[in-house]
């Protein structure tokens, strides 16, 4: 669809469309809470046929689109992105775009436009500049759901009340997405890494072998974790390790040693030390630790 041809903003069967008037958005920017993230506009849109739109100098709200069917495209910085199911569109304030359905398989979206002083910040969490405005969802349901929650609270009323609400469910969408670029996707190289090590908490591993199990060489493997995780392969093992320590303690009567030897350290002293390196205590400390 090119700028010229008709296009439909809404008025689709069964669609949902919310629109905070702007004074009430204002009054929300203004207030402690909700100047952080406000919710302007939200909506669902099947089988959204000829569904498009062309913003040459943008928007002053930052634009999420799911797509959950279909297929459309975006075009951002004169580069044009096919979209598909599964696929997340975040468009940054004031950006020029343009979007719209494929006229051979209109998509079917759930998007919402927000404002505050963080979105930016949790944009840049999601990976998204200029050059790239979508991503892959693992975990389109809860995107999904999020979205549909905002869109029938903001139909029901736009009270300082629900705008508060819709912002903290914006909070729990940008956070999804982001976790969701970071994750690594079913069947990939990292994935495959990661899944070997949760089997192998008890065990010992070697970056060279697990990098060679899943056909990359040991520095692009590592460089993946780095990414993932924020840290190294090791450093994810361990994590694994002393998550699994603390539920032992926590939820059995093993003894130390033996937590430790569930957790790969055959040496309960240098588990002791290990553990307390990571949780400034020893095991038998954060057990009696009250908790809860």
């Amino acid at each position: 669809m090119d700028a010229g041809e008709l296009e439909r903003r809404d008025g689709f069967d069964h669609q949902i469309l919310s629109v905070v008037p702007r004074p009430i958005v204002d009054a929300a920017l203004a207030r402690a809470v909700t100047r952080r993230m406000t919710v302007t506009d939200a909506g669902y849109f099947p089988h959204a046929e000829r569904h498009g739109r062309h913003r040459a100098r943008g928007v002053p709200e930052t634009i999420v689109i799911v797509c959950v069917a279909g297929e459309g495209w975006v075009e951002i910085g004169g580069n044009r992105t096919r979209v598909g199911s599964s696929t997340a569109i975040i468009i940054p304030a004031g950006a020029a775009h343009a979007y719209g359905a494929s006229p051979d398989d209109p998509w079917t979206i759930w998007w919402c436009h927000v404002r505050g002083t963080d979105v930016a910040e949790l944009v840049a969490a999601c990976e998204i500049d200029a050059g790239r405005v979508t991503l892959s969802l693992r975990s389109v349901e809860k995107a999904t759901a999020l979205l549909d929650e905002i869109s029938r609270a903001l139909a029901r009323d736009t009270t300082p009340a629900r705008l508060m609400a819709t912002s903290g469910m914006a909070w729990r969408l940008f956070t999804q997405l982001a976790v969701d670029r970071r994750m690594a996707v079913d069947g990939t190289p990292l994935e495959r890494a990661m899944s070997y090590l949760e089997e192998r908490i008890d065990g010992r591993v070697h970056v060279a072998e697990l990098a060679a199990m899943v056909g990359l060489s040991a520095s692009h493997l590592a460089a993946l974790f780095r990414d993932a995780t924020g840290g190294g392969v090791i450093a994810h093992h361990n994590s694994l390790k002393m998550a699994r320590a603390r539920m032992l303690l926590d939820t059995t009567g093993m003894t130390v040693a033996d937590v430790g030897r569930a957790t790969g350290f055959d040496d309960a002293f240098y588990f002791s030390r290990q553990f307390r390196r990571v949780h400034g205590m020893s095991p038998r400390a954060y057990r009696e630790h009250g908790k809860g």
